[in-house]
């Protein structure tokens, strides 16, 4: 196992004022190892997909509650590969319709996690998507 800490940008892109679970996700990544950097409430994607870039993260947790992932994550993942950010994994957590799942999946989102879901699953899915 390499001793390189995984750095993972967490944001709020949208409106969506509720930031407790994005707060929950970043402290257990950051309780694993992981060098955490939130971005705080109503981020853009452009703001984000910057963020990303400046430093230099292995991937992005996109926490939206709104509805709008359906806009906002293409966004995200546009002006990440703009950026020449391909490799940066991309991870969702909010309220998302099962019927939206396969074509966040097929857009290049990592994982995909609703409400309840475990820490430990998703601190187990972001290290074993990043290459030690």
């Amino acid at each position: 196992m390499s001793d390189r800490q995984i750095r993972i940008l967490v944001a709020k892109p949208g409106l969506d004022g509720h930031d407790r679970g994005a707060k929950v996700v970043a402290r257990a990544l950051r309780d694993a190892g992981m060098e955490v950097i939130y971005t705080g409430l109503r981020q853009t994607p452009e703001m984000i997909a910057e963020a990303a870039l400046q430093e230099d993260v292995d991937a992005v947790g996109l926490s939206i509650l709104s509805g709008a992932h359906m806009a906002l994550v293409p966004r995200v993942l546009e002006l990440l590969k703009a950026n020449g950010q391909e490799q940066v994994k991309v991870f969702l957590g909010g309220i998302i319709p099962d019927e939206d799942l396969p074509r966040l999946r097929q857009m290049g989102v990592t994982g995909i996690y609703g409400p309840g879901a475990s820490t430990e699953d998703i601190v187990r899915d972001v290290r074993a998507a990043i290459p030690g």
